[in-house]
């Protein structure tokens, strides 16, 4: 499998998932534009993969304004010439039972989680769509597949991205655009750590380890494999799909 002179997007790629992701990208070849809203962390990532050989840049973006997203491929292009991969990554989350929700609370999970994908997946449909090549990849969650006590806007939203992949799917793959999803289960990364601290996190943690078949969370670097597949032309004739990577917590 190689990404030998492509160029990938991949959001919220500085640091956990994302990270992973790109340094995966990076060892086939591919050429990385780093896009977080973190810019000092999209900075580090971009360092570890220029140390490892590969062509990257760091890109500040909030992905829930529209025109930070326009910019952020805007910069790609003028870099890199082309854009060949996106990845829509970015997301957040909190857990806490949907009676403590706040309006706000869903205002920004839906906005990060929902309305960014839609909006970095409009900014490079044209262009691909004009070279008659691309592939797109939403890192989805199973909780959009079967739900997630103490998640259920983010479990929404997730739904929603993957409904709305199949769609895009549909729609362009006349011109040759594979687009796909993959969904994490519960995955060790900085997030997850911030959003399960203290006596009842670990409580968390340790149900969401039982809930595993394999007895352990994901790590970033599991994930990364099957989006990279995804984003190869190995992959040429495969648009449309969810694939869970969650040691089994779903079987669907």
């Amino acid at each position: 499998m190689t990404l030998k002179d492509k160029v990938a997007i991949v959001t919220g790629s500085g640091r956990g998932i994302g990270r992973a992701i790109a340094r995966k990208f990076a060892s086939l070849g591919a050429s990385v534009v780093v896009a977080d809203i973190r810019f000092e962390e999209a900075g580090k990532t971009v360092s570890l993969l220029k140390e490892e050989g590969a062509k990257a840049i760091a890109v500040g973006t909030d992905i829930t304004d529209r025109g930070q997203v326009d910019e952020l491929v805007r910069q790609a292009l003028s870099v890199f010439g082309q854009v060949d991969i996106l990845v829509n990554n970015a997301g957040w989350d909190k857990i806490e039972p949907f009676t403590k929700n706040t309006p706000d609370y869903w205002d920004q999970v839906i906005a990060i989680n929902l309305r960014g994908p839609i909006f970095c997946t409009r900014a490079v449909l044209d262009h691909m769509i004009e070279r008659k090549y691309g592939k797109i990849v939403f890192i989805g969650s199973d909780a959009g597949r079967v739900g997630s006590s103490g998640e259920a806007v983010y479990a929404a939203c997730k739904g929603g991205v993957i409904a709305f992949m199949k769609t895009i799917a549909r729609e362009n793959a006349r011109y040759q655009i594979n687009v796909n999803c993959v969904c994490p289960g519960a995955t060790d990364t900085p997030l997850l750590a911030e959003i399960t601290g203290g006596e009842t996190g670990q409580k968390i943690i340790e149900a969401m380890v039982r809930s595993v078949p394999f007895r352990r969370l994901a790590k970033p670097e599991d994930i990364a494999p099957a989006v990279a597949f995804l984003s190869s032309d190995e992959a040429g004739f495969i648009t449309g799909q969810t694939i869970s990577v969650s040691g089994g917590l779903t079987m669907c």
